[in-house]
């Protein structure tokens, strides 16, 4: 490093969608006012069909099967990491990697993200900061969402942070606290759509944008997230495969149609939330779904004057997050709080994430 107060970092994201292994290497600098940041360089590694089939299945394994995945994954991490940094001539203090999470499961007090630590520093050759959410899962926290620091220290100009990924979530100031949470699955249930017709994902929402609303399947997927707006507990994989898959697999309703539904209800529960912050509320929309033009203008209509939805660059819409891990690396190392007491609502805020090679 620099010096203590600059920072080459990697992040690295992989979202629930699986659309592919975010690497972005970033730059952060601290001064009097507070954080500057910068993307110098960034990528997203599409996943090959192999690594889609085992990052999809992987909670089905046996325990002795997951630990070998587990540091296969690390080293697929490592040299990912080595071979951007060759192509590009880079040079990073070290690499932030938040893994794919298997399992996330906080009521039981663990979470699970794949990609050991260990591997990834070897096959790397650089120091690692990984497993950002397991200590806050411990102190009672929902371990997500964990962007939020970063919004709060890297995007305070705005008043909402939406992040469109796999799962919606968003971060905003109230009462002088930052409070987040997950709002909806977002791109989960489109990729999961788009791939029956043999897509990987719905390009601007055309496929829904052709269909109509089916007043049943928006009424069970209301009824799901009704429960879920008392609580907002973290959104994982175990519950849209619980309770959202079986509806989105009724053949009886045409594709166009479930893709237009699961689009309308989505919007619906981020607008419901953007609609009771503060009136003129300026956000700013990342993540996947930012580019998906046909859900953005339904969202625009559902928030009416209320908001400003501000699309930023694309390097930021899509390598938000993977920049957001990156920056809860930095925080790490310096030992100061990446983990929020008011937005996971642990027993206290915590600097989260377990370092090698340092």
């Amino acid at each position: 490093m620099d010096s203590k107060n600059n920072y080459k970092v990697i992040g690295l994201m992989s979202g629930t969608s699986l659309d592919g292994l975010d690497i972005a290497y970033c730059q952060f600098n601290r001064k009097d006012k507070g954080w500057s940041y910068s993307i110098n360089k960034a990528t997203t590694l599409k996943y090959p069909v192999a690594w889609i089939n085992k990052l999809s299945s992987a909670q089905n394994l046996s325990g002795e099967e997951l630990i070998a995945l587990d540091v296969a994954y690390g080293k697929f991490l490592g040299k990912a990491c080595a071979d951007f940094i060759r192509r590009h001539s880079l040079k990073a203090d070290f690499i932030a990697s938040h893994g794919h999470t298997i399992f996330h499961q906080p009521q039981r007090s663990f979470t699970y993200q794949l990609g050991s630590g260990q591997a990834l520093h070897v096959a790397s050759g650089l120091p690692v900061v990984y497993d950002f959410r397991s200590l806050d899962v411990l102190l009672g926290g929902e371990g997500a969402p964990l962007v939020p620091a970063g919004d709060k220290f890297l995007f305070s100009e705005y008043d909402v942070c939406l992040n469109l990924g796999g799962i919606a979530n968003l971060s905003m100031d109230a009462k002088g606290k930052r409070i987040a949470y997950d709002v909806c699955f977002m791109n989960m249930g489109l990729n999961y759509l788009a791939a029956k017709a043999g897509k990987e994902f719905d390009v601007n929402g055309t496929m829904a944008q052709d269909g109509e609303v089916n007043n049943a399947l928006w009424k069970a997927l209301a009824k799901i997230y009704s429960g879920l707006r008392k609580k907002r507990p973290s959104l994982g994989r175990e519950l849209f495969e619980k309770q959202i898959k079986s509806l989105l697999d009724d053949e009886s309703i045409s594709l166009n149609d479930r893709l237009r539904t699961f689009t309308e209800s989505s919007a619906a529960e981020i607008a419901s939330v953007i609609l009771s912050s503060k009136e003129k509320a300026k956000v700013l929309c990342t993540g996947g779904g930012a580019l998906n033009s046909f859900f953005i203008l339904r969202l625009l209509e559902l928030c009416g004057d209320h908001a400003t939805l501000i699309i930023p660059e694309e390097e930021i819409v899509k390598f938000k997050e993977a920049m957001v891990f990156a920056f809860l690396g930095v925080l790490r190392v310096r030992n100061e709080v990446n983990c929020l007491q008011s937005v996971t609502h642990a027993t206290r805020n915590s600097s989260s994430g377990i370092t090698i090679g340092f």
